[in-house]
């Protein structure tokens, strides 16, 4: 695409240099760009854009977007604007031809329960022979590949170039995961969602929104951002039960839904028999009831259900479809995946790294384990220090003995991380062992037949982020290792 066309009916930018040069793409990190490419150099909160320029031109660049001249550069174009975050979404969405006016759009936020959500709308969007991609914190799924995620919501430009791929493939609907990290830096800005999903609101990334009516003030914005301009009308969906819908619903323009558990709303779950493998309860909506086997487990999990349902509800499609297309889901990776071992024991794996979730988890795995429940869990480094002790003490409430480990410590001491997780404790039994692999051995080495261990906080992640370097681990291979080495 020629720069002049590129630019058409954008906000001013100053350009210094041709504007008949031809762009072939658009790169915010100069590790990735390509020769063609527009570099866009943006100042975030850990880095300048700029100082990535020269490496950027060596690469390739034939463009530079910065909000300062370098009269230095010469024989590449520069584009220069106050405020590159107002105009770098437009900028992308322009190039890539605005992909999401040609796809369903589903937005899922809140602090639990968007992975898990986002896998059960994607699997019924297939189950109704709509192709859908999918973005969200596991992986990246464009047509038939499918790709790690680095992180849940990718920046904006990024947004726009997955979103292209999805059409490309032949899909015509997408689910994207929607963080508040996201949502208040514009990485999802010139997205039109058709469908936004709340999903609840407890403590976490408060050393970001410092409190949570900015929290909920961050998640607000995607219900907001719901315009009547789509072809399709927008739905917002919301947990009637959570304490914070009030605040993230305010102002939406939407036609509103909720969902809830044996209470008033509009798609309701009710006689909920949970067993080891699956969950049956009876999905209720104007008047109408099915019954539901769902191949998940746990009360949190049928919310999770709920509002996948209330997504196709509102699109018309019949109940009875909608809970046969849930009977055939499966859990996406690390959300409560038991990992088989010769030892016979019971050992599951889970993303849950906050309060809320590590104690909806541990309630829900108490009521099917006989014997004693042993957890496994550590917290984030350079993350919300407030969750820490707070998890410990939900732990003491719901397990039987712990292992205070490290998650990812990032650039904090791990050994100051679990001694920050200890003060929670009271009378508690727990071990402290900062080195994750011997305090899941140890888990395993207590365990018998009877009991069950959880392994918590990492989930699906294949690696342990340290101060000095990122290292592979994964917590199932590390299961299956130890237990293969033990019979």
């Amino acid at each position: 695409m020629k720069l002049k066309v590129l630019l058409k009916n954008l906000p001013q930018i100053d350009v210094k240099g041709s504007k008949e040069i031809e762009v072939s793409g658009i790169a915010s990190h100069s590790k990735v760009v390509a020769p063609g490419d527009l570099f866009i150099a943006r100042r975030g909160a850990a880095y300048d854009g700029n100082r990535f320029i020269p490496e950027a031109i060596n690469s390739g660049a034939v463009c530079i977007f910065s909000d300062v001249f370098d009269p230095s550069i010469r024989g590449v174009t520069q584009l220069i604007a106050k405020d590159l975050s107002q105009v770098e979404a437009l900028l992308a969405a322009h190039f890539w031809s605005w992909p999401s006016k040609e796809l369903q759009m589903v937005g899922i936020t809140g602090t639990s329960g968007k992975t898990t959500t986002s896998y059960l709308v994607h699997h019924l969007f297939h189950h109704f022979m709509i192709p859908a991609g999918l973005i969200g914190t596991v992986e990246y799924i464009t047509g038939v590949r499918h790709c790690e995620a680095p992180r849940t919501t990718p920046d904006v430009v990024t947004n726009q170039r997955l979103l292209r791929d999805i059409v490309k493939s032949g899909a015509k609907a997408c689910v994207m995961e929607v963080s508040s990290h996201a949502l208040v830096q514009g990485r999802v800005d010139e997205i039109g969602f058709d469908t936004a999903i709340f999903t609840n609101l407890s403590h976490d990334h408060l050393d970001y929104h410092k409190t949570m009516e900015e929290y909920a003030k961050a998640k607000n914005l995607l219900f907001r951002s719901l315009a009547p301009t789509r072809s399709l009308e927008p739905v917002a969906i919301f947990n009637v039960a959570d304490p914070w819908v009030k605040k993230v619903s305010e102002g939406t323009r939407a036609r509103c839904m909720t969902f809830g558990i044996e209470q008033e709303a509009d798609v309701v779950a009710s006689d909920i028999r949970t067993q080891s493998t699956h969950t049956t309860f009876v999905l209720s909506y104007a008047g109408q009831s099915v019954p539901v086997t769902l191949p998940l487990i746990g009360r949190y999990n049928v919310e999770n259900g709920l509002a996948a349902a209330a997504t196709f509800i509102a699109r018309g499609y019949a109940l009875e479809e909608i809970a046969r297309g849930l009977s055939t889901a499966t859990p996406p990776p690390g959300r409560l995946e038991r990992v088989d071992n010769p030892l016979d024991l019971k050992i599951y794996v889970d993303y849950a790294h906050k309060e809320d979730a590590l104690r909806k988890v541990l309630q829900t795995v108490r009521a099917s384990t006989p014997g004693r429940l042993i957890v496994v869990f550590g917290c984030g480094g350079d993350r919300d220090r407030e969750k820490r002790p707070k998890m410990a003490r939900a732990a003491e409430e719901l397990a039987d003995f712990c292992f205070v480990t490290s998650d990812n410590p990032r650039s904090e001491d791990p050994l100051a991380i679990i001694r920050e997780i200890a003060s929670g404790f009271t009378t508690f039994r727990y071990t402290l062992l900062p080195d994750r692999e011997e305090a899941i051995h140890g888990a395993i080495d207590m365990a018998t037949p009877d009991d069950l261990v959880l392994i918590a906080g990492k989930g699906h992640e294949k690696y342990q982020v340290f101060a000095s370097a990122t290292v592979p681990f994964d917590d199932c291979v590390v299961v299956r290792e130890y237990c293969n080495k033990k019979k």
